[in-house]
């Protein structure tokens, strides 16, 4: 049997039926139904959010939150993300900037950041990778002094914490996904937060076709809507996030123990953070190595995934030539162990094992 990167966490069939009973009767599947809105209301409360909108997934988001602010020009963002957040950016018209990341974060580096400021700089799009906090505080202070937007990419950050507040909570606006790859996830889906109530209303009416009554609209807008059975899913699971967010720590702890000793590097987390173990990446001192611990490990079907690799600034439809040598050297030697919640001691043990034979230790 196959050991993945991850696996989706799947309630109880019988809880995700009953929604199912309760669609079939209503006969609404779609267009701002009550799981919608039941879901929103749910996550704002256990987030600790004012605001927060159900769209289709992570990079609608993306898309609609350069849209919503009116981005133009160049935004700076990180080279060391998933390719959504760099081709969001094309999509919408605007020019990514790379700026090198932090060699102890993996996010993007506050100090290369004002380096790639211009005329035409518009925002800056940060990841919080793996979920851990990009430094909030430096990219506020840097885009108050130049008058820049802030979103960040928080696809992996559902349920992180930093300084007591849910990491959605920061920047302009704040993006997720709940892909089924997701610790939290709605099969597809994904959810954009602002503390702006009049951002929030430019949102939801550019969600939504840009309607603003059946007969009326009011600006552009696309289909960013989600469905009532992809909202059932986010309501099942959201009832099990707790235990799920403990397996994920428990699990970790256990790779910790295992993997102590060998010569790997792992991310940073800054103080006055709650992780939510959204992924176990581990850095090995060469590329050569990371590619024996993954051939060792596939032949014995355990397929952990180079995440992320390459650098996107080798995208063949970005321009910036700027080196990013620190985030080009990470992506070579990253690789992320598999976790998810039904992985056992037992699995991670003979994962563990394995790595050390292949590191020779």
């Amino acid at each position: 049997m196959n050991i993945n990167v991850t696996k989706p966490f799947l309630p109880p069939q019988a809880e995700y039926q009953k929604y199912v009973q309760e669609i079939w009767a209503r006969e609404w599947l779609t267009n701002n139904g009550p799981l919608v809105n039941e879901l929103e209301l749910r996550l704002k409360e256990w987030l600790r959010l004012d605001h927060l909108l159900f769209v289709s997934n992570g990079t609608i988001a993306l898309q609609l939150a350069i849209k919503a602010l009116n981005l133009t020009g160049e935004i700076i963002t990180t080279p060391f993300s998933y390719v959504a957040t760099t081709s969001s950016i094309v999509w919408e018209n605007c020019v990514p900037v790379m700026a090198d990341i932090c060699p102890r974060t993996f996010n993007i580096d506050p100090a290369r950041i004002e380096d790639r400021i211009t005329d035409r700089t518009s925002a800056i799009l940060a990841t919080h990778v793996y979920g851990t906090p990009c430094d909030v505080e430096k990219i506020e202070r840097i885009a108050q002094r130049h008058n820049l937007k802030v979103i960040y990419d928080a696809a992996h950050a559902f349920g992180t914490t930093y300084r007591g507040k849910s990491l959605f909570a920061f920047g302009d606006i704040s993006t997720t996904s709940f892909h089924a790859t997701k610790l939290f996830h709605t099969i597809e889906g994904g959810a954009i937060v602002t503390q702006e109530p009049e951002v929030l209303k430019v949102l939801s009416r550019m969600r939504n076709f840009g309607h603003v009554s059946p007969t009326a609209f009011d600006g552009v807008g696309i289909n960013g809507k989600n469905s009532e059975f992809h909202a059932a899913m986010g309501l099942c699971n959201l009832k099990h996030i707790d235990d799920i967010l403990r397996s994920r720590k428990t699990l970790s702890a256990r790779y910790d123990e295992s993997l102590r000793g060998l010569p790997i590097q792992r991310p940073q987390l800054p103080d006055n953070c709650g992780y939510n173990h959204a992924y176990y990446p581990v850095v090995f001192e060469s590329e050569a190595t990371n590619l024996a611990v993954i051939e060792t490990l596939n032949l014995h079907s355990v397929f952990p995934r180079r995440y992320f690799f390459p650098s996107l600034g080798s995208l063949n439809y970005v321009n910036d030539t700027t080196p990013t040598p620190v985030c080009d050297d990470l992506a070579a030697r990253v690789l992320c162990l598999p976790l998810y919640h039904s992985l056992s001691f037992e699995e991670i043990d003979m994962i563990c094992r394995l790595i050390h034979r292949a590191l020779k230790y």
